[in-house]
């Protein structure tokens, strides 16, 4: 049998971020999006729910949740306001690589500080293009190059990532704002390294592909919750339009098309569950979290322009969320290496002939 359920302490976690997200983000999600901040009201009902540290080891004061319990508060904080969750997630996607290739020694020298400093960013940019180049060894290292666009407007630490190994930079970052897009709460910024210090360094294949993996997993659960609130948002308008009689949601054309969309929305939901019980039951999950983001890219590049079309020109105006989560789910899209190069990853495990497992996400 397959268990589908949470369990109690994973539902209480969904319930209290899905609480926060209700009262706290949606409701606030144009002013955030104004303000390219959240307020510090906001921050600080944040940092008293304790979502902060889900997935932050135990034994540097962290829940130690675990991936799954991660992409639960993920998905729920999307649903609000992706933009502003992020805004409040100081290290986001970043913590992966220090974790897997720094371990608690990189986590207490550049992650925990961050977390004491409000409103502190770290930043991950997908640097298999080679758009910043890595020059000299050791305490010479620098790092020179440009990034279009970061999920931040002022980072204070970035870490670039490719196939091969990471590397830290706090020093000579230079932002430049931009309006963005989509993730306007987190802020936005193009960033130029000319010949920044950098801090750390680690060359470890088997590490970066497993940082990879996490932090695929990261945007895919932020990609079902931007989806989830896209797919509600619509099916709620056409419950609610009346067209020839009875609301819009009883015309058959409608009424497949908005299932169609919650069935894409819950299937990637059940992929980023199971590659996020897999890592926590310590398996490859490299696959498993390659997939689960191309289904999620996918899903919201299906659910979130029928969306906006299920309002029709409602659609585009600011008076209702849809056209900003189609923003959102573009923006997500791009923020994690991009599609051709997951696809390739994907079917190099495949390929690779690794048995299935069986999957009880009830089973932890």
């Amino acid at each position: 049998m397959i268990d589908f359920a949470l369990g109690t302490e994973l539902e209480l976690v969904r319930e209290t971020a899905r609480g926060f997200a209700r009262d706290e983000l949606q409701p606030r999600a144009r002013e955030a999006e104004a303000a390219r901040t959240v307020p510090e009201a906001v921050r600080a009902r944040f940092a008293q729910t304790g979502l902060a540290g889900v997935e932050w080891p135990e034994r540097l004061g962290g829940a130690g949740l675990g991936a799954l319990a991660r992409a639960v508060v993920l998905e729920e904080l999307a649903a609000g306001d992706v933009g502003a969750g992020w805004a409040l997630d100081a290290l986001g996607p970043g913590l992966y690589p220090l974790a897997e290739l720094g371990g608690e020694a990189a986590l207490e020298r550049f992650a925990a500080p961050l977390l004491e400093r409000p409103g502190a960013r770290a930043v991950l940019v997908w640097n298999d293009a080679g758009r910043v180049r890595l020059e000299g060894t050791g305490a010479s290292a620098r790092a020179e190059g440009e990034v279009p666009w970061v999920a931040a407007e002022r980072p204070d630490l970035a870490v670039l990532l490719d196939a091969r190994g990471a590397a830290v930079v706090t020093e000579g970052l230079e932002p430049l704002p931009l309006r963005g897009l989509g993730l306007r709460a987190a802020g936005a910024a193009a960033l130029r390294l000319r010949r920044a210090p950098v801090a750390a360094r680690w060359h470890d294949p088997a590490g970066a592909a497993r940082a990879r993996a996490r932090a695929r997993l990261y945007t895919a659960a932020c990609l079902v919750g931007v989806a989830r609130a896209s797919a509600e948002a619509s099916r709620e308008y056409a419950l609610a339009r009346v067209a020839f009689g009875r609301p819009i949601a009883h015309h058959q054309a409608l009424a497949f098309l908005i299932a169609d969309m919650h069935t894409a929305v819950d299937a990637a939901r059940l992929l980023v569950h199971e590659a996020a019980w897999r890592l926590d039951a310590g398996l490859d999950a490299a696959e498993a979290c390659a997939t689960a983001w191309l289904e999620a890219v996918e899903s919201a590049d299906f659910v979130t322009p029928n969306g906006v079309q299920i309002l029709g020109g409602h659609g585009f105006m600011q008076d209702y969320p849809l056209e900003k989560y189609m923003r959102e789910a573009r923006a997500l899209a791009q923020a994690s290496g991009g599609a051709d190069r997951a696809r390739e990853e994907a079917g190099d495990e495949l390929a690779a002939g690794e048995p299935p497992v069986a999957l009880s996400v009830g089973e932890r």
